[in-house]
């Protein structure tokens, strides 16, 4: 991805952050949203806005709709503060990063409270040889097992 490409998404990213947060949209559906990023295609005909919801299922379905319905005053916003031939038609996805993320922390953290001293590499061979029988293999061990060795 160009240098162009990385200034034209973080600009969209801008304009679309301030014309959510209330400083030009008012609808009541929005909730805490989040512009997490921004992909425009090379051609600049398309944007996809990634955005994370504060709150539940509903919740997200709710700003969702608020931003799809509200899509042409926030396409208008874009074009008076993004100097483009042509503005990218702005497509709202929802960012699944954070859900993803504290998943696997939750993961983590039952994992540790379940498993709270993890043992030692030392010990785990320790513990193997005695579970098993397993006996090292020492001269005596040796002398045993080839004849040849023993006279």
């Amino acid at each position: 991805m160009g240098h162009r490409l990385l200034r034209v998404n973080e600009a969209i990213k801008e304009a679309v952050s301030r014309a959510v947060t209330g400083e030009v949209l008012k609808d009541q559906r929005l909730g805490f949203i989040t512009v997490t990023g921004v992909e425009t295609t090379p051609d600049l005909r398309q944007a996809k806005v990634f955005v994370s919801v504060l709150g539940g299922e509903e919740e997200r379905a709710r700003s969702l709709q608020a931003l799809r319905s509200s899509h042409g005053v926030i396409q208008s916003c874009v074009a008076q503060e993004v100097r483009l031939k042509r503005t990218p038609h702005l497509e709202f996805i929802y960012d699944d990063t954070t859900d993803k993320a504290l998943r696997i922390s939750g993961i983590i953290d039952r994992y540790v409270r379940e498993h709270p001293e993890p043992p030692s590499v030392c010990d785990a061979g320790e513990e193997r040889g005695q579970a098993t029988g397993e006996q090292g293999f020492g001269e005596e061990h040796a002398a045993t097992d080839h004849p040849e060795s023993a006279s």
